[in-house]
């Protein structure tokens, strides 16, 4: 792996005149609107990076954008890859690898997400501070380098809990509607059953989704500083279940994005 990384930072380097970004963001379905807020330095298409994955969905852009947030040097990952679009495992956290070489310090990922807690309703915010793994492979499968982290790496605290505490007292100030709790990370495509929602509460879960855990496990084997929030798109809850359409996730993306946004922004100011 250490030479495929080398060769796509080298070139991301060479593209974007040595830029040194200090945070990762990872923008998750329908949450590219942060972006807007960021002075764009460079910007470099996903299928122009050598070694570096294409996003198969037609809703997520797949672009690295370079620039200022808020006085931080910031990469955004307009567009992330999934464990469903048939990459493997290792593959959809290669960016992460890559974002970390490039030089960041904290990583910062967003999601839309399903809620499964009756008391989090479609249109809310939940800071991620716990989850449950249900894909079916971790990114760390495999040889380890030993250079890039640990071959068993410490989870008990995944998400950092300085940037917590930290949003939350954003999140008081900002007068926004936003919870805490565990994101249960699923296979997907297909969304769940009802049967499949009431055994996701049962174990714990406030939230489901098909992204997010994988990028968490390779930030902290690397050591890397992790806040991650969901966007409640839609309503797990099996007693009163109703069909869902993708139209409606990204719509409701789209209405709470800008709480997020500012979530993020000042977040990043912050540090």
């Amino acid at each position: 792996m250490f030479q495929t990384l080398h060769e796509t930072v080298q070139y991301i380097k060479q593209k974007t005149n040595q830029f040194e970004p200090e945070v990762g963001i990872v923008l998750g379905t329908g949450l590219g609107g942060l972006v807007n807020e960021i002075e764009v330095s460079f910007s470099l298409m996903y299928s122009n990076i050598p070694n570096f994955p294409i996003s198969t969905l037609e809703f997520h852009s797949g672009k690295l954008i370079f620039g200022i947030l808020n006085g931080k040097r910031v990469v955004a990952m307009q567009g992330r890859l999934h464990y469903y679009e048939g990459y493997s495992m290792q593959q959809i956290t290669f960016p992460i690898r890559v974002l970390k070489a490039l030089g960041i310090g904290h990583l910062f990922v967003s999601n839309a997400a399903g809620s499964l807690n009756p008391d989090f309703r479609k249109g809310d915010l939940m800071v991620i501070n716990d989850h449950i793994n249900l894909q079916p492979e971790s990114p760390l499968r495999g040889r380890n380098d030993a250079d890039m982290g640990p071959r068993f790496p410490d989870m008990s605290q995944p998400y950092n809990r300085a940037l917590i505490s930290k949003a939350l007292e954003i999140v008081k100030a900002e007068d926004i509607i936003c919870h805490q709790g565990v994101y249960v990370a699923v296979t997907g495509p297909n969304l769940e059953t009802k049967a499949e929602y009431r055994y996701l509460r049962i174990i714990g879960g406030d939230a489901v989704g098909m992204s997010t855990v994988p990028e968490v496990i390779v930030a902290n084997h690397m050591s890397l500083p992790v806040f991650a929030i969901s966007v409640l798109t839609d309503e797990g809850f099996p007693e009163v279940l109703e069909p869902v359409s993708l139209e409606e996730i990204l719509e409701t993306a789209r209405i709470a994005e800008p709480k997020m946004t500012r979530i993020l922004s000042e977040l990043i100011k912050a540090l």
